[in-house]
């Protein structure tokens, strides 16, 4: 797994990279809200990416980094550097997003930081678009309401398992679910 070819070597330097960025910008006053995805989103926009690749401190880093290291090498093997990095971003970004809006829908929205959503869509994808679970499914007609039930239900499963105080429990499960239904249709299979 060469830095220059592994897609999660690099994933891991842009979350270093940025948690560096985060430090220095510590240093000069600019603060977490310029890396953190909050309401409104206009006001902030570059959030949207960034966040997924900024942490809340060094635990936080840590537990994204462990996480990565260990679903990320199983996806980059069958597909592209672009696509890993392309999903891996699109997923984190559309996790934040879920976690920020659907806490504004009931109270005051959080600001978010990390790349936990990304990494549970990793997961998902893993445990879904690996060939042993693709032959099963090839095999096995299930309807697709069935489908998207299942994965709903093993994605509520797996968030409320890893539960935490102070975790982003709607990006967890959204970016699972994103990871299992990509996986199924074995969007980055090259």
């Amino acid at each position: 797994m060469g830095s220059d070819r592994s897609a999660t070597l690099q994933t891991l330097a842009a979350f270093l990279g940025v948690f560096g960025l985060q430090a220095v910008g510590g240093l000069v006053g600019l603060g977490t809200a310029w890396f953190a995805l909050s309401l409104p989103l206009d006001a902030r926009p570059w959030t949207v990416l960034l966040s997924t690749y900024a942490h809340a401190g060094a635990a936080h880093l840590a537990a994204n980094v462990l996480g990565l290291l260990l679903v990320g090498p199983l996806v980059e093997r069958g597909t592209s550097r672009a696509r890993f990095h392309a999903f891996f971003a699109g997923s984190g970004a559309l996790a934040g997003l879920s976690e920020v809006l659907v806490a504004g829908l009931t109270g005051p929205s959080p600001a978010v930081l990390g790349g936990s959503g990304a990494v549970f869509a990793l997961l998902g994808y893993a445990l879904v678009g690996n060939r042993v679970v693709g032959r099963v499914f090839d095999r096995v007609e299930i309807d697709r309401s069935l489908t998207l039930g299942l994965f709903v239900a093993v994605a509520a499963v797996l968030t409320v398992v890893t539960a935490a105080p102070g975790l982003a429990l709607v990006a967890h499960f959204t970016g699972l679910l994103v990871g299992l239904l990509a996986g199924r249709r074995r969007l980055l299979r090259t």
